[in-house]
């Protein structure tokens, strides 16, 4: 721990105080948090936005009753940044650099601030030749992509796999690793994204017809998406708890994203050697974090915008 750390007994988070305000986001002062046994304090070098956080600071999650804070709520679920302080039973120096993913909606603090507490066991060293602006796109996006392809599993032979929102961190992803397990991917996408479906390794469409043996529908088209499953195929979603109800004999799951320390370093690895994308959009300060989450909403945007601390 820095002689700073030591004097400081608070830090910076930016936080939803009213949700669904134009101005939900803003930044506030939190009491700095000691690591117990197990945890890592890491100071965050970097935290995206994702379109989870939009939906918390729209108030979407709030009115269906699935987050209760008495003061305010945290936001950012990924992070990359260096190992601040350690508790008991953890083997990770001080300054190593780490990423990882904070999951759940209903908590005071998120990753879109100065510091934050994990398990250590959920945190994956960045390699040397990844930034860390860009590790903190990984996490969130990556795992998600990674637990949609163990959804789907193994392809029959010549299995065909359709990822909607091809283009999109979660669909891009998909695309590249559902090769590990066999499909022949194709991604669903808008012209304009043409080149970059295709660099990832993938046939190309703007309009699919019915008969696919999967679906990774990671845009999110519900109904539509798992009609496009052949009889007997796979869906997978993303929106546990309102996937579309299985007809026709098609197997339905959706992900709910967990913290995986040793398949993020895995997704870490592969994106520093430039197999996987780690697109960043653009780089702001966590003290305009407001400015970021209005712009994050635009549409149109490819790659995440980022808040530094």
């Amino acid at each position: 721990m820095s002689a700073t750390e030591l004097r400081t007994t608070t830090y910076r988070a930016a936080v939803v105080r009213t949700p669904g305000a134009p101005d939900a986001v803003e930044v506030v002062e939190v009491p700095l948090p000691e690591p117990g046994p197990g945890e890592a304090r890491v100071r965050v070098a970097a935290a995206s936005v994702n379109p989870v956080d939009l939906t918390t600071a729209s108030g979407w999650f709030h009115e269906r009753g699935l987050i209760d804070q008495p003061e305010h709520t945290g936001i950012g679920w990924d992070f990359a940044g260096t190992v601040a302080a350690t508790g008991p039973d953890v083997d990770l120096a001080v300054g190593t650099r780490v990423a990882g993913l904070v999951t759940g909606f209903d908590r005071a603090v998120g990753t879109h601030a100065e510091y934050v507490l994990v398990p250590a066991v959920d945190l994956a060293l960045v390699p040397d030749g990844l930034g860390l602006v860009e590790a903190s796109t990984v996490p969130l996006n990556g795992l998600a992509a990674a637990q949609i392809v163990d959804l789907l599993g193994d392809a029959p032979a010549g299995g065909r796999l359709l990822v909607t929102g091809a283009a999109g961190a979660v669909g891009g992803y998909v695309t590249s690793l559902a090769r590990d397990r066999g499909w022949h991917v194709t991604g669903l996408a808008r012209t304009s994204d043409e080149e970059y479906v295709r660099g990832l390794g993938a046939e190309f469409t703007t309009a699919a017809e019915p008969g696919w043996d999967a679906v990774a529908d990671c845009a999110g088209l519900q109904d539509e998406g798992l009609g496009l499953v052949r009889d007997g195929g796979r869906y997978v979603g993303v929106r546990p708890g309102g996937e579309p109800a299985a007809e026709r004999g098609i197997s339905v799951a959706a992900v709910s994203v967990q913290a995986e320390g040793a398949r993020l370093a895995e997704l870490l690895a592969r994106t520093a050697t430039g197999e996987l994308p780690a697109r960043v959009h653009a780089v702001v300060p966590l003290d305009r974090a407001a400015d970021a989450y209005r712009s994050a909403g635009e549409s149109g945007v490819r790659g995440r915008w980022v808040l530094t601390p």
